[in-house]
Formats: C-alpha cells, sequence, structure tokens
C-alpha cells in the first residue's frame, strides 16, 4: 500500500476514481470470494487482498468528505 501513502494530495477527480474501483473489487470478492478476476501487474489495487481494499475505501472515503467540507 506504499503507492497510497500520499492520498492527501490526490486530485478530487483521482480519489473518485479509486473509490469507485475499491468498490467494484470489494463486490468482486464478494460475489467470488477468492476467485475474484485476478487484476494485471499495472493495475492500481493488484495485490491488494479483500480486508486491504476496504481499509483503503475508508480512508479514501474519509478524504473525500473531508475536502468536501473544506
Amino acid at each position: 500500500m506504499k503507492k497510497f501513502e500520499d492520498l492527501a494530495e490526490w486530485s478530487p477527480k483521482k480519489m473518485r476514481t479509486l473509490r469507485n474501483n475499491l468498490n467494484n473489487r470489494l463486490e468482486s470478492y464478494k460475489t467470488s470470494g477468492d476467485n475474484a478476476k485476478p487484476l494485471q501487474t499495472s493495475h492500481a489495487l493488484y495485490g491488494l487482498s479483500a480486508e486491504s481494499c476496504q481499509e483503503l475505501l475508508i480512508k479514501v472515503t474519509r478524504l473525500l468528505k473531508n475536502q468536501k467540507t473544506k
């Protein structure tokens, strides 16, 4: 998750895209479990487990709400 350490510096558009990707990935894990479609190595979420995706989604959602209130 090193590539997501600077989330606070991301643009709102990029954060929303990441949020949507995380929601889609979590839905894939939910419907297929461990048999979820593997991502390409170039994908931003490559190598993240369902738990890691959920944690990252919480961070992204929190940051987006904070950006909205500013």
